[in-house]
């Protein structure tokens, strides 16, 4: 498999029919981990990321995770592949643009990606579609566990493991949850949620996490801190506690909007049809607004020509990278929102075709 085959397909966490999916898009785990009498990479040479990448490739390759996987070098991959693996959540927007050495395993099903030379030397990620934090942990433990019978991780009696950031010490365990919000931002209720969410030291993110803006209405939850507290600690806070609550706020909010508002509900809802529909240029932006605005319509029953499957792969396949290597060339800005338009007009037409 390479990373032109993932430009033709859609990964399997952003499948539809997971726990909660008329909120929750995916669940994500992740491990921060380093290799015992190594520099963390901010201290590292070339040569030293030479070698931490060389050692955790060769634990890689032999041991045994489960699922067919392959290796992309990202140091040797050109800039337009580099960013369709940020556009799928694979790889980070800081591991792209670093330098030296360093790659990433990735499960042919995209269910989990290693990320070797990030901002620790190795970060284990697991995706999985809804809330399904149980699933995602119990592969991140087996993954965990087959690449540390081969290498030695830093490690702390009383710290547990070191990291890079201070904020990843102890477990070394981030939890995200993707969310689509577009009900609460109607109803200005976000920034009653974010107040929350900061409160209980979560970090609330945009589409392609730190440092991003909320594309379409979509937002990562996870935790800010790892020491001190169990992996089950910050598991089950948030699928028991943090993701329910917000689940219900916006659930409760799209209530609100059909009972109280809903020709403007439906106004937001058809004209996002209509523009999607016959719109002959789009920029990404704008597309992802609409495509959440149709989303939303599609849960709560007020267009029923459109799958989610249909508006989910259309969230990946509309970004930059994807759209000039479906087409096989690059595309400048203008010409790429004529081709977004074409196939975004193409995809809901085959879906209408599909679902009559």
């Amino acid at each position: 498999m390479s990373i032109d085959d993932l430009a033709r397909s859609t990964g399997e966490w952003l499948a539809t029919g997971g726990p909660m999916n008329d909120v929750v898009i995916s669940s994500r785990v992740r491990l921060a981990r380093n290799l015992e009498g190594h520099s963390f990479l901010s201290r590292a040479s070339r040569a030293d990321r030479t070698e931490i990448e060389r050692v955790l490739f060769e634990a890689i390759s032999v041991c045994n995770l489960g699922q067919k996987t392959f290796y992309v070098d990202i140091d040797k991959t050109d800039p337009l592949d580099r960013q369709l693996l940020v556009e799928r959540h694979l790889i980070s927007r800081q591991h792209a643009d670093a330098e030296g050495s360093r790659g990433v395993a990735i499960a042919q099903s995209e269910t989990f990606a290693l990320m070797i030379n990030e901002e620790d030397h190795l970060r284990i990620q697991v995706l999985r579609r809804g809330l399904n934090l149980d699933d995602a942990w119990t592969e991140t433990i087996r993954v965990d566990n087959a690449i540390e019978a081969l290498v030695r991780f830093a490690f702390h009696e009383r710290y547990g493991y070191l990291t890079a950031c201070p904020t990843n010490v102890g477990t070394g365990l981030r939890v995200s949850v993707m969310l689509h919000l577009p009900a609460l931002k109607l109803t200005n209720e976000l920034e009653k949620v974010f107040r929350a969410a900061k409160d209980m030291r979560l970090a609330v993110r945009g589409l392609y996490g730190e440092g991003t803006d909320a594309l379409g209405d979509f937002f990562q939850v996870s935790n800010q801190t790892t020491l001190g507290r169990s992996e089950q600690e910050i598991l089950t806070g948030f699928k028991a506690d943090v993701i329910p609550s917000i689940v219900r706020y916006e659930q409760e909010a799209r209530r609100v909007l059909q009972r109280d508002r809903l020709n403007a509900l439906d106004d937001k809802i058809w004209r996002a049809v209509g523009l999607l529909e016959n719109a002959r240029t789009i920029s990404t932006e704008e597309a992802l607004f609409l495509l959440s605005h149709l989303r939303m319509g599609v849960v709560l029953d007020r267009v029923k020509h459109v799958s989610l499957d249909a508006i989910n792969e259309l969230f990946i396949a509309i970004q930059a990278a994807h759209l000039q290597k479906q087409l096989g060339q690059p595309l400048d800005g203008e010409k790429r929102s004529v081709f977004r338009a074409e196939l975004i007009r193409q995809r809901l037409h085959r879906a209408d075709s599909t679902n009559n």
